[in-house]
């Protein structure tokens, strides 16, 4: 089973709006041989970002969780020691917490942000 670690937007493009999607990566998602992950961080970054007034997410986000059977993946100490590791291309604390994630639990992102180009990190692009 591949793991495939959804960056905060792919999460609710899969879950609110799968026409945005293209049809190879939706049959990815959709596919039994995939794991569907999705960071605390990105939990974190749209509870945020909903605050400030710059997003609406409809639903709940636990039940939008477990109707499309994504697992939820929790912040690990090791996941913040590895961000020590990583080169400063892109100062995007989520999307840092996010590729040293995918890099200890050898997951791939799932992104359209480029800035995940330059880091050594398994990456399909959404």
């Amino acid at each position: 089973m591949n793991g495939l670690l959804l960056d905060s937007h792919v999460f609710l493009w899969w879950a609110h709006q799968p026409d945005l999607l293209s049809k190879s990566l939706h049959e990815m998602l959709a596919s039994a041989d995939n794991e569907i992950v999705v960071s605390m961080a990105s939990a974190w970054e749209l509870t945020i970002k909903q605050s400030l007034g710059k997003l609406t997410v409809p639903g709940n986000m636990g039940e939008t969780l477990a109707q499309h059977d994504i697992r939820l993946l929790p912040i690990e100490l090791a996941h913040i020691e590895a961000i020590r590791q990583l080169p400063m291309h892109h100062g995007d604390p989520f999307d840092r917490l996010l590729i040293a994630q995918a890099q200890v639990e050898g997951l791939t992102i799932v992104s359209r942000d480029r800035w995940f180009d330059a880091y050594d990190v398994a990456l399909i692009r959404a």
